[in-house]
């Protein structure tokens, strides 16, 4: 069940796939974006159609003479208007659908001159204030058309031009973007609907704006009405148009560019991330081999080496992996090595018991079977004091988490014991040397003499002709140093960085005469100093005949 959750787990490719689609995110936010705007340009479209009907209402106030038309000029001025609304959509060959059943078919009576004046004059206003893609018509109280000026349509805006990719580009966009389209219906109005309510308000003297569609559906028509008083009076209202093609245009021109620019990030960001995914499966799998084949046929521990000069998680992963290796291989030669180093330590004193026992069999006299009692006891003695060096890391590691803290002054502590030491070891001259100042540290006072006896025992044994020992103590950079250096042989390059570990002895032959040493003894010692949250270190004196030891204390104040 486990092996088929994991073949149908996602790769790692999948997975940074799907992160990708995030970026959708952008996309849609240009998308709302676009939007916003458009929906600005449509309010600002309005506030321009509502101050150019401002303008030309402006231009017609108090002037009610301009604003009433004989009727026998109503039909020739009806029929006029629509004849120029022909002219100009025969100009840019489109055919213009009249609004049926409201135009005089009749021929128009011989104009009046007076009116015909009055009539140029609005129409002059009206030119005065239109642009190119706006109609503008003027109606009095009777919802009758007295002026009109302009057209919805636009001149056909000129394609930029455009290679084979990009109109092939512009044909694969414009089925995901509506263009918008100057054939429609742009009807000729003859008298205003009253149903129509931003005319209605305007004659009531409420400027206002509404949308609609043209006949066909084809485009969106935007109006503005505004009043237009005589006095206190409303003699008519005037009535600005204009189609939404301009912003529509300049919509799906932003839209286009977005899907381009969305679909090249797209494409762009996707490679990238399949060479990355690529390129960082590769390192996975390769970390993966060199993991399952770590350890060969016989047992052995080998470091790994794939990515571990890379700065990234992965070569901190492999520098991860290559320490814990290095810790098991180490404690694996540690394991390889106590069996033998218990076998050199107990085969003299065994050897020592067995022929004691043999030879008291055969004892003539009573002299000699004590004799070879006194050497059997010997022999047990040191095997006893090998167990006794065994366990005493064991408990040590065992006992430390019940050890109770406190604070205590380790100057006391050093100079105390410093006194017992030169009557144990009378044939070594300990000298010290301790700050004056108390140095109080967190921990555990008789933890910290077993340290210090381990490093003066140390130095003892490793001492030449009857040299000095010095023990000193003082503060250095907020921490309380303890160092305890003796003249002997130096410690070899390779050991310095293995002596606190267990199991470890660099003796010669003459001391390991002596009596039994398992390594254990600076082990113990950085047990203690970790327990402190301290540390502890080991060099070869500058002077170049002796070496110094080092634990390093945390102050508390």
């Amino acid at each position: 069940m486990e092996g088929l959750k994991r073949r149908l787990a996602p790769s790692l490719r999948v997975k940074l796939a799907l992160v990708a689609f995030s970026l959708l995110a952008l996309p849609w936010a240009g998308i709302y974006y676009v939007n916003e705007m458009e929906r600005l340009l449509l309010r600002g479209q309005e506030q321009t159609l509502l101050a150019t009907a401002r303008a030309v209402a402006t231009a017609l106030h108090d002037r009610p003479q301009l604003l009433r038309i004989a009727p026998e000029l109503d039909s020739a001025l009806r029929s006029e208007a629509e004849l120029e609304l022909r002219r100009l959509a025969a100009l840019q060959g489109r055919s213009m659908e009249p609004e049926p059943a409201t135009l005089s078919a009749e021929p128009a009576p011989p104009p009046v001159i007076a009116e015909a004046e009055r009539r140029k004059e609005v129409a002059a206003i009206l030119r005065a204030v239109q642009r190119s893609s706006s109609r503008i018509w003027v109606i009095n109280q009777r919802y009758k058309v007295l002026a009109l000026a302009g057209s919805l349509r636009r001149d056909a805006p000129e394609e930029p031009a455009r290679g084979q990719f990009g109109q092939i580009w512009a044909a694969a966009a414009g089925w995901l973007i509506r263009r918008p389209s100057e054939d429609f219906v742009e009807t000729v109005p003859d008298a205003a609907n009253s149903a129509e309510r931003e005319i209605a308000a305007a004659l009531q003297g409420a400027p206002g704006t509404r949308s609609r569609q043209t006949r066909d559906g084809r485009a969106v028509v935007v109006s503005a009405a505004h009043p237009i008083w005589s006095g206190r009076e409303i003699v008519g209202a005037v009535v600005v148009e204009e189609t939404t093609n301009p912003i529509l245009s300049l919509r799906g021109a932003a839209l286009e560019r977005l899907l381009g620019l969305t679909l090249a990030v797209f494409a762009g960001v996707g490679l990238i991330l399949i060479v990355f995914a690529t390129r960082l499966s590769q390192r996975i799998r390769r970390l993966r081999d060199e993991a399952e084949s770590a350890i060969d046929a016989s047992g052995h521990i080998r470091r790994l080496v794939a990515g571990s000069e890379a700065g990234d998680e992965i070569g901190d992963l492999s520098r991860s992996f290559s320490a814990m290796l290095e810790k098991l291989a180490q404690h694996h030669s540690y394991l390889e090595n106590l069996a033998g180093r218990l076998s050199h330590e107990l085969r003299t004193p065994i050897a020592v018991v067995r022929s004691s026992l043999e030879n008291l069999k055969l004892a003539p006299t009573a002299d000699e079977a004590q004799r070879y009692v006194a050497r059997a006891e010997e022999g047990l003695t040191r095997l006893n004091r090998i167990l006794l060096r065994m366990s005493e890391a064991s408990r040590l590691e065992q006992g430390l988490a019940a050890v109770d803290r406190e604070r205590y002054d380790l100057a006391e502590v050093v100079a105390g014991c410093v006194e017992g030491y030169r009557i144990a070891y009378p044939q070594s001259d300990i000298r010290l040397a301790v700050a004056g100042a108390p140095l109080p540290v967190y921990g555990a006072p008789d933890l910290a003499a077993q340290l210090l006896d381990k490093l003066v025992e140390n130095a003892v044994q490793f001492s030449v002709g009857g040299s000095a020992i010095d023990v000193s103590l003082q503060e250095r950079d907020g921490q309380a140093e303890l160092a305890v250096a003796n003249k002997g042989p130096l410690l070899p390059a390779t050991m310095q960085g293995r002596l606190f570990e267990s199991m470890v002895s660099v003796r010669h032959e003459a001391q390991a005469a002596e009596g039994p040493h398992l390594g254990l003894g600076l082990y113990v010692v950085r047990l203690i100093a970790e327990f402190h949250a301290g540390s502890v270190s080991a060099r070869n004196q500058e002077s170049g005949d002796g070496v110094v030891f080092s634990v390093r204390f945390p102050l508390r104040s």
